[in-house]
């Protein structure tokens, strides 16, 4: 039976102390009861109510670790609630490039080498592809050992061992079994082999079955048998089914502390067709895929995977920022051009990669307005002709150039005016709305 707050509260030291983000222990107890914190979060907690309250503490949904431990390690799962506006969620969906069995020895390894170079940068944060879903089905036990030892040898993301017989699975599992791959998958028909390969080799274990009855007795065999890391597993093809499925999971674990669903999931949407494929992983990304094997590795199709994926992920409460300093683009000299903008990342990033397009040199000045982009820190009171013109000083911009034209986003007009009375830069010149208007704003007026 789960523990109420006061159950919880009684065992916490009551000091108020505020630590963990609450106003009071009680507050913090009640979180915890509702599965919205785990108890370990309380700085001050004894270990014997570490001990007594393990089950309490831990997060309705299980952290499952793929590959060996490092940066390239994926971990997914440990979500506590249904959407994101509640909390937030905090382990982002991996994508997973199939290499199939059907390729040579020689193709599997340039498709290995398409995946460990599927990495992009956005608002300064690395995106990439994140595993590769190594296919086995159809080989001999040797030739698996021997595709999965050189992918892994290769590889700079954890795998995913693909197939349905067990001694195959074995014998690729066994060949890499430092590097932790998910074995994928355990069903009704090969379960107890299965769930011995990855308790023998150490690995975490994808299961699948027809209903979710069947898939929570297979995840409690696997547990039973020592295979603490579990993935549950569905075919994104079947949307509508697999849709049901994978939110009826979540809420079971999440909202009845129900632990044989309380997993992770996996979504296979590989497909021919990439613009289906695109819409399938994006679909499972928001509704709540862990991990999601895909065939395409295209920009087209992983560019906005990996968007999608980066936005959903990111914590609605705080806004992504970059440091309010001076930026440098491109080789500058004191005739740079001189622009401003906010920390709001989004917003940074776009003007940055527009004045890099250009190729004129130029100067950004980041105004710190908390995180906000222009017309919201505009509206809301974060950015001011007298914070650009006490941030310009602060940064010594003055020092850099030896003109004192500033470029200021076109949709704050009203701020020429007072910096220009206000400050030694006494030619304001108002650029663009947006940012995709910069190239061409340079090229015109910027000798």
């Amino acid at each position: 039976m789960a523990m109420t707050g006061m159950d919880i509260y009684k065992n916490l030291p009551k000091s108020n102390c505020k630590e963990c983000g609450f106003p009071t222990c009680l507050a913090f107890a009640m979180q915890v009861a509702a599965k919205q914190k785990a108890l370990t979060d309380c700085p001050q907690l004894s270990d014997e109510a570490k001990d007594a309250f393990a089950d309490a503490s831990a997060p309705p949904m299980k952290l499952v670790h793929i590959g060996p431990e490092g940066d390239a390690q994926v971990k997914i799962g440990q979500e506590t609630v249904m959407f994101r506006h509640e909390d937030k969620f905090y382990n982002a969906s991996a994508l997973a490039g199939k290499v199939a069995a059907s390729l040579s020895d020689e193709e599997a390894s340039a498709r290995l080498r398409q995946i460990n170079e599927a990495a992009f940068s956005r608002i300064g944060q690395d995106i990439s592809v994140s595993m590769a879903a190594v296919e086995v089905e159809g080989l001999s036990a040797d030739a698996a050992a021997g595709r999965a030892k050189t992918l892994a040898d290769a590889s700079r993301v954890p795998l995913i061992l693909m197939g349905s017989d067990p001694a195959v699975v074995a014998a690729a599992a066994g060949a890499i079994a430092d590097k932790k791959p998910l074995i994928y998958q355990a069903t009704a028909d090969n379960a107890e082999a299965m769930i011995k390969v990855a308790a023998d080799n150490k690995c975490p274990l994808a299961a699948t079955a027809d209903t979710l009855e069947e898939l929570a007795d297979l995840a409690r065999s696997a547990a039973d048998a020592g295979v603490g890391d579990v993935v549950l597993s569905f075919d994104g093809r079947d949307t509508a089914k697999t849709l049901r499925n994978i939110t009826s999971a979540r809420r079971a674990a999440l909202k009845k502390n129900f632990r044989a669903l309380g997993f992770p999931a996996m979504v296979d949407a590989a497909c021919d067709d990439p613009f289906k494929e695109t819409v399938l992983a994006a679909t499972f990304t928001a509704k709540y895929a862990g991990i999601i094997i895909i065939n395409g590795l295209d920009g087209s199709e992983l560019i906005p995977l990996l968007t999608a994926a980066q936005n959903i992920y990111t914590d609605p409460q705080v806004p992504n920022t970059v440091e309010a300093k001076l930026y440098e683009v491109g080789d500058v000299t004191d005739s740079s051009p001189v622009l401003f903008t906010t920390n709001f990342a989004l917003t940074y990033f776009s003007v940055e990669g527009e004045v890099e397009r250009s190729k004129v040199p130029s100067y950004i000045c980041v105004v710190d307005t908390e995180g906000l982009g222009v017309l919201n820190a505009y509206a809301g009171d974060k950015i001011s002709p007298e914070k650009v013109v006490k941030t310009l000083g602060e940064q010594s911009v003055a020092d850099k150039v030896k003109h004192r034209k500033l470029i200021i986003p076109g949709l704050l007009p009203p701020f020429r005016a007072e910096i220009e009375d206000t400050s030694e830069w006494k030619e304001v010149i108002i650029g663009p709305e947006s940012a995709t208007g910069i190239p061409r704003f340079l090229a015109e007026n910027w000798n």
